[in-house]
């Protein structure tokens, strides 16, 4: 995954490896912990050395695969998982989430507090998220069911004058937790909120951090989409020359070192083989945080923090949603400058270069149905950390809906629910996003395409569509206006001050023509154009 030019800074920081972990097998070790405990971590002292001269092995370049992994005591429902940026949740309206294969309906009451409730009516089984949000209740739009704030319901218009709301009219709610700027979910109804496994990102809550956050549906497993983001080797070949940094001749081996692994995750360094060799830090927290981050101290002294943050939600079977902070306490004058959607488009494009391989490779493992370890190559200059990600899986994906490790796998009990007639995909996707409408020339909704996946999401981005728009439409009314009058215009300076004006109007136009494809196209390689 690379880093959008906004935060170039985040390219020239990087943590200096002093491990010849390279050369070393991956260390294997396991903690326990008790059912809803915070996982206390194992640490491994760094070990010093640099990669050996001249020829080396299969042995040595190969990530080989090891004993099998011991099973740790695990439930996915017992976690917190990111649902969405707080600022993006709908003032007037239902969002339609899921986690893993469970359907859930977030909206904000009428104090604007967030709630969640499973997206099911109880009488006959509509989903909320259709609905609407009456009084600060939210009601099933089929026969008028209201719900309040703790799921009971407290109006169903079809009941005699008199009768009493039958108790078992009432909607499974789940805690959520708005901490940092994202809305968490907590999943279990056997036991409350677990506070301890509750991320917490020191960087995003040093003074003078300023962060630039965006949210993405893509149509690959969650899993797929974490290995893409803890894979630095892909970064020089598949975003070449995205940003300033990524050039496909920087592409060389690195070094890895883990220096914590347990069921809670796993942590660790990685730097290039060549100099400068810079260092990143890199941290996954179950079960679907990863960050990479460093410190640094610039040329006044003063010690500047720079940070990745991708939290990675499955959303079924062969699909993900992704909220991506990147963040820093240091910004240039120029990033200042530019507008918000101007980054959000660059993260869309980076996402884009890569799901073409991430969709086949998904398909692929699904249609195989064997681990990881049968099927990748895995380089120890190249693959340590998507190693280390499948041996998780390894110890605690029995206790998931379906996963698949480096040594073993395990499908979901039903499989992906399929729409036969288009016209109910059509529906249910279109009743699933936060947009009113359709905009311009997108009428039928397409996770494929970028409006679907991250415009619908974004209040900045949809806004500068609509802007971009009206002044479009306003640049060619006033083109036209100024050719009817030069038209009409008798004396030369006129014809001649109308037809420079029409140009300039025109010119507007193209230019808000632009930044709307800018914003809306999805990335297409140059070799794959017409």
């Amino acid at each position: 995954m690379a880093l959008p030019s906004c935060l170039l800074s985040l390219q020239k920081l990087s943590p200096r490896v002093s491990s010849a972990f390279l050369r070393q097998p991956l260390l294997v070790a396991s903690t326990k912990e008790k059912p809803g405990a915070a996982a206390s971590r194992r640490r491994w002292q760094p070990r010093t050395g640099s990669v050996a001269a001249g020829p080396m092995s299969a042995e040595e370049v190969l990530l080989r695969p090891e004993e099998e992994e011991m099973k740790e005591e695990y439930d996915w429902r017992e976690e917190w998982y990111p649902l969405y940026l707080t600022a993006e949740v709908p003032e007037d309206a239902p969002l339609a989430l899921t986690v893993f294969d469970e359907k859930i309906v977030l909206f904000r009451d009428g104090n604007g507090v967030i709630r969640c409730f499973q997206d099911r009516c109880p009488h006959r089984l509509a989903k909320l998220s259709e609905g609407q949000i009456v009084d600060g209740r939210l009601e099933c739009l089929y026969h008028g069911w209201q719900f309040g704030d703790d799921g009971k319901c407290l109006k169903i218009p079809q009941l005699p004058d008199g009768a009493r709301i039958p108790r078992s009219a009432c909607v499974r709610t789940y805690e959520t937790s708005n901490s940092q700027g994202v809305v968490w979910v907590w999943m279990s109804d056997k036991n409350p909120p677990d506070e301890t496994k509750l991320p917490w990102f020191e960087h995003y809550a040093r003074p003078g951090f300023k962060d630039v956050s965006t949210i993405h549906e893509l149509p690959y497993d969650h899993s797929i989409l974490l290995e893409n983001f803890m894979d630095p080797a892909h970064v020089p070949i598949s975003h070449d020359r995205t940003d300033f940094y990524s050039k496909r001749e920087d592409a060389q081996a690195l070094l890895f070192e883990v220096t914590e692994r347990s069921c809670r995750g796993f942590a660790g360094s990685w730097s290039k083989s060549k100099p400068p060799a810079l260092t990143n830090l890199l941290r996954f927290e179950a079960p679907c945080v990863l960050q990479n981050s460093n410190e640094y101290i610039d040329k006044d002294g003063t010690k500047q923090y720079v940070s990745a943050l991708f939290l990675c939600r499955p959303t079924g079977q062969g699909k993900s949603m992704v909220i991506i902070r990147f963040g820093s306490t240091l910004r240039s004058p120029f990033v200042r400058l530019l507008p918000t959607w101007f980054f959000h488009q660059n993260i869309c494009k980076v996402l884009e270069q890569d799901m073409g391989f991430l969709s086949s490779q998904n398909e692929i493992l699904w249609k195989e149905k064997v681990p990881t370890g049968r099927l990748y190559i895995s380089l120890k200059s190249c693959d340590t950390w998507v190693a280390e990600y499948r041996r998780w899986k390894d110890k605690v994906g029995h206790g998931m809906p379906y996963f698949f490790g480096h040594n073993s796998f395990s499908l979901a009990e039903d499989p992906a629910v399929v729409e036969h007639a288009p016209a109910g995909l059509t529906a249910g996707i279109s009743s699933s996003m936060p947009a009113k409408g359709a905009t311009g020339d997108i009428h039928a909704p397409n996770p494929i395409n970028r409006y679907f996946r991250h415009i619908v999401h974004c209040k900045e981005c949809r806004s500068a569509v609509k802007s971009f728009q009206i002044w479009r439409n306003a640049f060619v009314f006033m083109a036209f206006t100024s050719i009817s009058m030069a038209i009409l215009a008798s004396r030369r300076q006129w014809k001649a001050f109308y037809l420079v004006s029409a140009a300039f109007c025109m010119a507007g136009a193209h230019a808000c023509s632009s930044a709307l494809s800018l914003i809306k196209t999805n990335f297409i390689r140059g070799h794959r154009r017409l």
